[in-house]
This record gives structure tokens, C-alpha cells and sequence, in this order.
């Protein structure tokens, strides 16, 4: 329970945070600084709010709750995510920042044509809100549901869903930004602490921990056969899914757009890649501990509160729960934020050209509380599905596979039509949606990362039979301008990255 202290600790991270909103906002902002923050961000911005805005309540409580049923393997998405953002800050980030978009989908207009780009905001924007927002608001409120009395989940949701989205729709992407800032260092010292806290019941020695915890346990490479995440879905499935999560979706690349050049976008993405090899020892060894430490749990979505509970003294308490909303807060702020932004350029302003700046921006901000509103109403709901973790993860394997084939078709796909493209991605949802059908009536039994990974290459062969039925010729192709190759130190700093997680895989395989 928490004492006077620890909400001492909880209102002064509050109150920071809304001094760094006000101090960092700009008075009646237009469309470019409410969505792309001037295009003024530099590298250690993004970096930090890349990370801040990715280790959401969700993974806070997702995470540890899944390693303490299946052990680490879970950890694969983490690395997997730092390789995805080595290979776009090299590849795909020339043609992000070289192409000024606002947003993502904004690319596949570009190479195809409008279908494409306001098929993919309308997915983005239907996850951005089920998924990213609800989902954190979810997590949130159940942690402060567990640790105050009497606060129900549907109170706790509106509560924090209030104070995001109200500095989110007054600061736009600079104040979400700039508060994620200071949310990843408050979320990084007090995972740290927890984490060592925790690691000191085993008098911190790595030999103890092995030796009270099932060898498979601490392997980061599982069987086929294994449940939790067999290695065909770690090598076919991840990738698909880390691409479209860290690539295209407008909620975390929003940054990146925000670059004031290439080079401060790549670093950026470099450093994020970097940090999230950090989640294995600060969230999912904490997990693998609790399973020792406090066996029996009916639910493992508590785990990260059950160790605050039980080992994390007065003060500390505070600070991680302050983590905890912090880590809430930078999703549900980048997710609101990039879910207008969809709205207002990719379907707004393309229908009504006249509109000033200033106007989309005011239709920006409201927009904003409509979607906060939805994200509420919705949130409570996810408390009657079996698990946060598999509840995010499975909805991602499912609609997000398609959409990745025709972005990579996109980008690399020279021989491939408008029409070829979006019959293909209709295929790949109906696909989807006969897989999801088949797998609940027990038709089968792939582990959806494999779903993730067959999915992907349904699609994409389903574009090259559409296109050699359509009969077009090569001429009615459209190809995206060369955007030039990203700067030799960004090539350097991304091999030293990717041979960091090679090394850190090959110990823990």
C-alpha cells in the first residue's frame, strides 16, 4: 500500500511534468508544430521519446507478467525491435526524411495511389486507439486500481486518460516529445532500481538465480513446439511485426518525421535501438525473479505491482508507480497525437485544401479529445480478454502482416501497380480474418507469430499474382524518388549496434 511519502514522490513527477509541457509548448501552434513539432527535434529527443513512448504501462506489466509464466524468450521482441531500428534508420529513414512526409501513409499514395495511403491511416488509427491508447490507459489503471482503495478501473482510466490527453491536445508533438524526455529518465532509474531490488533477494549473484530457476527458463531460443514463442516465429514473424510497429506506425515514427535532418533521425532511432536491450534486465529478469520470489499468481499481468508490494521501500514505491504512469502517459499522449495527425492529413486536409494551418490545428486538438474519449470508453473492456500481453500481440499478428508486404512493395517492389497492391492487401485481411476464424474454432494451432510471418508472404505473393493478372505494363508503375543512402556514421554506429544484440543472443541462446 502506499504511503504519504510515496504520493509526495507521485504529485511532484506531476507537477514536472506539466512544468515541462508549459515550458516547451507554443502558444496557438500550427499544423507543422502541433504534428511534426517544427521538424526540430534532434537526436537524444527521439532517441529518449522513441524508447519512453514504446515501454508503455503495457510492456511495464505485459513483460514481466510473461516471463514469469514462460520465461525470457518474451525478451526476443526487444532485440528484435533494435535490429528493425538499424535497418531503418539505413534503409528506409532516406526516404522518410528525404520525402518531408507528415505521415507515414502519406508514402504509399506517393508510390501507388490515395487508396493505399487512407487504407493504411484508417488500420493505423482503428490500432492506435484499440491497442496503443487503451491498452496503456488499461494497464495504468489497473496498477493504481491494485494500490489505491476504492479506485475502480473505469475512474483510473479517465482519470489518467484526462490528464494526457489534455497536454497532448495544448502542446502537440513538442510537449509529448520533451515530456517523454523526462518520463524515460523517471522510467529508467526507477526500473533500475526495482530491477536491483529485486536481483538483491539473490544476494545478487547471477549463479543463485540459475540455479533457483528452471534452466529453459533463461533461454532466449525456444523449441517449435514451445508456446510462449517457438524460434520459427522469433525468425519469420517478429520481423514482420517490429517493422510495422517501429517502421509505420505514425504513433512511434511520428519522431522520426519530426527530425530536423536525416542524421539527427538515424541517431535517434540508433539510440532507441540501443535502449531497448535494456528491457531484458530491468523488466523481464525482474518477471523470471518474481516466479521464485512469489509463486501462486492467479494473474501475472500483477507481477510488476506484487514486487513493488512486497520489496520496494517507502519512497521507491512511489517512484516506480510515478514510472509506471510515466511509461503510461508517453503512449497515451503519442498515440492520441498520431491518430489526429492521421485524421487531419490524410483525410481532412486533402478533402478540404482551403483550410489554414491554424485551422487544422484547432480541428487537430479536438480531434484529439474525441479520440481520448473512445480510448476510454473502450479501455475497461480488455479486462475480459486472457491477458494484456497476448491481447496486444495477437491483434498486431493478425491485421498488421498485409500492410507490411505492401509497404515493403512500396518501398523495394519496382514491378508492382497501384490496383495489384491494394487487391493484394484485401487478400491478406481476408486471409487474416479466415486464419483468425480457423485458429479460435481450434482448426489449427499455429503460434501467431507464425500466423504473422505466413500472412506476410501471402500478401506479398498474392501482389505479384494480382499484377500478372492485371496485365499492366511496367509504364503505369510508379517508383519513389531516390532519397540518397544514410550518412557512413549512421552505417557504422547500426553494424555496432547489430553486432551488440548478436552477441547478447548467442550468450543467452
Amino acid at each position: 500500500m502506499l504511503q504519504g511519502i510515496d504520493f509526495l514522490v507521485i504529485g511532484a513527477y506531476l507537477l514536472v511534468t506539466v512544468v515541462v509541457c508549459i515550458a516547451v509548448a507554443r502558444a496557438d501552434p500550427d499544423a507543422d508544430e502541433l504534428f511534426l513539432a517544427g521538424r526540430s527535434l534532434g537526436p537524444l529527443a527521439i532517441g529518449l521519446s522513441l524508447f519512453a513512448s514504446n515501454i508503455s504501462s503495457t510492456t511495464l506489466i505485459g513483460l514481466p507478467g510473461a516471463a514469469y509464466s514462460n520465461g525470457i524468450a518474451v525478451a526476443n521482441y526487444e532485440w528484435m525491435a533494435a535490429l528493425v531500428l538499424v535497418f531503418t534508420a539505413v534503409f528506409v529513414l532516406p526516404s522518410f526524411i528525404g520525402g518531408r512526409l507528415v505521415t507515414v501513409p502519406e508514402l504509399l499514395e506517393r508510390r501507388f495511389d490515395a487508396r493505399l495511403r487512407c487504407y493504411l491511416s484508417a488500420t493505423s488509427i482503428f490500432l492506435s486507439l484499440a491497442l496503443d491508447t487503451a491498452g496503456s490507459l488499461y494497464a495504468g489503471a489497473l496498477i493504481l486500481s491494485q494500490l489505491v482503495p476504492g479506485l475502480s478501473l473505469a475512474a483510473g482510466c479517465a482519470g489518467l486518460a484526462l490528464f494526457a490527453g489534455l497536454y497532448t491536445a495544448a502542446g502537440g508533438l513538442r510537449a509529448v516529445v520533451y515530456t517523454d524526455v523526462l518520463q524515460a529518465t523517471v522510467l529508467l532509474v526507477g526500473a533500475a532500481v526495482m530491477s536491483w531490488v529485486v536481483f538483491g533477494q539473490f544476494d545478487h549473484s547471477w549463479s543463485q538465480l540459475s540455479a533457483a530457476v528452471e534452466p529453459d527458463r533463461l533461454s532466449l531460443i525456444r523449441p517449435l513446439d514451445d508456446l510462449a514463442l517457438p524460434w520459427l516465429g522469433t525468425l519469420i514473424g517478429l520481423p514482420v511485426l517490429g517493422f510495422y510497429y517501429w517502421t509505420m506506425n505514425q504513433y512511434v515514427a511520428q519522431r522520426l518525421l519530426g527530425a530536423r535532418d536525416l542524421r539527427a533521425a538515424g541517431q535517434g532511432a540508433l539510440l532507441a535501438a540501443a535502449l531497448k536491450l535494456l528491457p531484458l534486465f530491468l523488466m523481464v529478469m525482474p518477471g523470471v525473479m518474481a516466479a521464485v520470489l512469489l509463486p501462486g499468481l492467479d494473474r501475472p499481468d500483477t507481477v510488476f505491482v506484487q514486487l513493488i508490494a512486497h520489496y520496494a521501500p517507502v519512497g521507491l514505491a512511489g517512484l516506480m508507480v510515478a514510472g509506471l504512469i510515466a511509461a503510461m502517459m508517453s503512449s497515451v499522449d503519442s498515440a492520441l497525437n498520431s491518430a489526429s495527425t492521421l485524421l487531419i492529413s490524410d483525410f481532412v486536409q486533402p478533402r478540404r485544401p482551403a483550410m489554414s494551418s491554424r485551422e487544422m490545428a484547432r480541428m487537430g486538438r479536438i480531434s484529439t479529445l474525441v479520440f481520448m474519449l473512445l480510448a476510454v470508453l473502450w479501455a475497461p473492456q480488455i479486462a475480459h480478454f486472457p491477458g494484456l500481453f497476448a491481447y496486444l500481440q495477437q491483434a498486431f499478428a493478425y491485421v498488421t502482416p498485409p500492410l507490411v508486404a505492401v509497404f515493403v512493395l512500396a518501398l523495394w517492389g519496382r514491378s508492382i501497380g497501384a490496383s495489384a497492391a491494394l487487391r493484394a492487401l484485401l487478400t491478406g485481411h481476408a486471409s487474416s480474418a479466415a486464419a483468425f476464424v480457423a485458429s479460435a474454432a481450434g482448426v489449427f494451432e499455429l503460434h501467431f507469430t507464425i500466423v504473422a510471418g505466413v500472412l506476410f508472404a501471402v500478401t506479398l505473393l498474392a501482389a505479384f499474382v494480382w499484377q500478372l493478372r492485371s496485365g499492366d505494363g511496367a509504364s503505369v508503375v510508379r517508383t519513389l524518388p531516390d532519397a540518397g543512402r544514410a550518412p557512413m556514421t549512421i552505417r557504422v554506429g547500426a553494424a555496432i549496434v547489430a553486432v551488440v544484440v548478436a552477441l547478447m543472443v548467442w550468450m543467452l541462446r
